[in-house]
């Protein structure tokens, strides 16, 4: 089955119920806030913030929120992500807790500088 294409982050959340849309929107809110300067763009399906290179990507899905920092923010962040799901760059955010939004925006940050520095 293909996967269903989305031209902008505002159509692919408006594909959602609206108690999930808030969280997207706030999620997409905290990433603008934790890099300005980063575009927004939808890659493999999904938002995706670009500053040199690809940043950060989040999703939605049945049982949890997925953000996508990559490899490196994933190990570097170990201590704070424990007791989320995680794997190679990817960490879970289940769908029925909160949504740690300060954590979003230190790994956001985080990104920024090392996408800086390349």
């Amino acid at each position: 089955m293909p996967m269903k294409t989305y031209a902008s982050i505002d159509e692919y959340i408006s594909n959602f119920p609206p108690e999930v849309q808030k969280v997207l929107t706030k999620i997409r809110q905290t990433i603008q806030r934790a890099a300005p300067e980063a575009t927004e763009a939808i890659r493999y399906g999904i938002p995706t913030f670009q500053l040199k290179g690809n940043l950060v990507h989040f999703a939605a899905y049945q049982k949890h929120y997925g953000f996508y920092p990559g490899a490196a923010a994933i190990s570097d962040f170990a201590a704070e992500l424990k007791g989320y799901e995680t794997s190679k760059g990817t960490v879970q955010f289940p769908i029925d807790q909160p949504v740690p939004f300060e954590l979003i925006t230190k790994i956001t940050k985080a990104r920024v500088k090392a996408n800086l520095a390349k």
